[in-house]
C-alpha cells in the first residue's frame, strides 16, 4: 500500500517562501514518479510539478515556473516542493501524488494512482 504524508503548509504573506514535504516508504520512493497538485476553493485540482523517479526530469505548470522547485531526497524518502515568491493565487490545498512507472525519466502531468491527504497553503496579500 502506498502511503503519502504531506506537511509544511501554513499561512504566509505574499512574497514569502514555504517548503512542502511528502514522506513515503523507500519502496514507493525508488520506483514511483511523484508530483504535486493543488486545488483552490471552487476550482478543479491542477497540476503543479512532477519529478521522475530518477529525479533528473522535472516538469512545472507555467504558473509556478521559476518560483517553485520540486526535488527528491532518496535518503529520507521524501519529496519536496520549495515555493518562493508566493502569491495570493497560490492559495490552495496541495496534494502529493505517486505513479508507478517503468521509465525512470518519465514525469507525468496526470494519471496518478496514489494521493496524500493534502496540506493547506494560504497566502495573504
Amino acid at each position: 500500500q502506498v502511503q503519502l504524508v504531506e506537511s509544511g503548509g501554513g499561512l504566509v504573506q505574499a512574497g514569502a517562501s514555504l517548503r512542502l514535504s511528502c514522506a513515503t516508504s523507500r519502496s514507493t520512493f525508488s520506483i514511483y514518479a511523484m508530483g504535486w497538485f493543488r486545488q483552490a476553493p471552487g476550482k478543479e485540482r491542477e497540476f503543479v510539478a512532477a519529478s521522475s523517479w530518477s529525479g533528473r526530469t522535472t516538469k512545472y505548470a507555467d504558473s509556478v515556473k521559476g518560483r517553485f522547485t520540486i526535488s527528491r531526497d532518496a535518503v529520507k524518502n521524501t519529496l519536496y516542493l520549495q515555493m518562493n515568491t508566493l502569491k495570493p493565487e497560490d492559495t490552495a490545498v496541495y496534494y502529493c501524488a505517486a505513479d508507478r512507472v517503468i521509465n525512470s525519466e518519465y514525469a507525468p502531468l496526470n494519471g496518478y494512482d496514489h494521493w496524500g491527504q493534502g496540506t493547506q497553503v494560504t497566502v495573504s496579500s
